[in-house]
């Protein structure tokens, strides 16, 4: 046992945590909400409980997560099937082909099989992703290319190979969000309240979405601008864009980290901190495209640009305000407004944005994190589709933080998963709108209750 003997409590919560993690990773069929729920219940229960009673203990912890992830290792996936997705478009590049310029759905129509195993991963994707062509960014198909090259023949071999990738990149994220927690006089044993939150490991280590590697990119990109190494810093977070896209909503948001640090001569320092801030964009936008340039062709923006705008017209899920202007929308025109609106909420995020990056105080990095947390979480207020993965960013950016409403949102996600309770995948609007009170009771809870002093105001 990797505990004292004398510490029976804790010994049994880790026993009791990693047996419930083996049963949802092998036992579980995504349909069986009520136990999904339980097992959710108790795992999030043993684990705040471990985290509370082994904080001074760091490397224990952290040899604690990693365990809780590794026991997903032989899985396959049982709350998602994106990952089938991953593979094919891996092979693809693997076979010599450019994954953003086909559809799998045009080579099973035509009897074709570009890469091994192309009808079981087809049908393990499903009608629906096979076609649609793919948005994944290059450094998330480099990571694709590699399960390719180390198991070309085996499904099971590529989501190993996948989520080992996945647990690297936690790792990772330990490691530089210690060390930006103690540059930010945060106790260090906080960052657990991601590695250590049940959502994490099942969601992401278990489901293989790709978050924990574009947030490495990122939370190593904050340490190095804490630093006052913006070069690096930008470096970083072009590559975790090259991962996800969501971090290109934060870039208005260092507007004041750059222009507004406390100096003598203001005058000179915001003339150079508008220079370095241009900088530092310029580094992030061509970063970005240099790593996209070895898939470029004019088809490629047309396939990209209309499978991203899908997610803002076509497709709904788990949505909080956006279900609110659907049924308004609904009972005046008679029939789902999705593609009005899916155009109109982003312009409101980037209004939100707006007025954090000039009227908000943002100079410190801990009031930059935060400004980052609240732009990211009106966005997902406001989303069409809020997939309950999107949720490991705020809940990483938290951590760095004195809010803790994505914690409780990362526990109350899982009524989400209500809608597999059957083959129709009907969501349960009722559930829905119970897991966003819980969310939005806390949210505004902390809001009047967190002192001013303490967050950076």
């Amino acid at each position: 046992m990797i505990f004292n003997k004398q510490n029976h409590s804790t010994n049994l919560l880790f026993l009791t945590c990693i047996s419930a993690y083996f049963v949802f990773a092998y036992f579980l069929e995504r349909t069986e909400v009520y136990k999904l729920l339980f097992l959710w219940v108790g795992l999030f229960a043993g684990s705040y409980f471990l985290i509370k009673k082994q904080q001074h203990q760091i490397a224990l912890l952290a040899v604690i997560s990693i365990l809780f992830k590794l026991v997903f290792l032989f899985a396959i996936p049982n709350l998602s099937q994106d990952f089938y997705r991953f593979i094919w478009d891996g092979r693809m590049l693997f076979e010599g082909f450019n994954p953003y310029l086909s559809l799998p759905e045009s080579f099973i129509e035509q009897q074709q099989n570009p890469v091994n195993q192309a009808a079981e991963l087809y049908a393990g994707m499903g009608e629906m992703n096979g076609s649609h062509y793919t948005n994944y960014p290059p450094i998330n198909q480099l990571c694709f290319y590699i399960a390719a090259l180390i198991a070309n023949k085996s499904i099971l071999g590529s989501v190993i190979v996948l989520r080992l990738i996945i647990i690297l990149a936690d790792v990772g994220i330990l490691y530089f969000g210690k060390k930006l927690l103690e540059k930010l006089n945060i106790p260090a044993y906080h960052i657990f309240w991601y590695a250590l939150n049940p959502f994490v490991i099942i969601e992401l280590t278990g489901n293989l979405h790709f978050e924990p590697v574009m947030l490495f990119f990122l939370v190593w990109g904050l340490y190095k601008l804490q630093q006052q190494k913006w070069v690096w810093a930008a470096i970083l977070i072009a590559c975790a864009v090259a991962v996800k896209l969501i971090p290109l909503l934060f870039l208005p948001l260092f507007y004041q980290w750059f222009v507004k640090q406390k100096k003598h001569d203001r005058d000179t320092v915001k003339q150079l901190g508008l220079l370095k801030l241009i900088g530092f964009y310029t580094i992030i936008i061509s970063t970005t495209i240099l790593l996209f340039l070895p898939f470029y062709t004019k088809t490629l923006l047309d396939n990209y640009f209309n499978s991203v705008g899908l997610w803002f017209t076509n497709f709904e899920f788990n949505a909080s305000f956006y279900y609110v202007f659907r049924e308004i929308g609904t009972l005046f025109r008679g029939w789902n407004e999705i593609a009005i609106i899916g155009k109109t909420l982003p312009v409101l995020t980037l209004l939100f944005l707006g007025i954090l990056t000039f009227f908000r105080k943002n100079s410190s990095t801990k009031q930059l994190i935060t400004a980052l947390l609240f732009g990211l979480s009106f966005y997902y207020f406001t989303t069409t589709t809020m997939h309950p993965w999107y949720l490991a960013s705020l809940l990483i950016l938290s951590v760095f933080t004195n809010y803790r409403f994505p914690i409780v949102w990362s526990f109350v996600i899982v009524v989400s998963y209500s809608a597999y309770a059957n083959n129709s995948f009907k969501e349960n609007l009722w559930l829905v709108g119970f897991e966003y009170l819980v969310v939005y009771s806390f949210l505004i809870w902390e809001l009047f209750t967190v002192p001013k002093k303490e967050i950076g105001r």
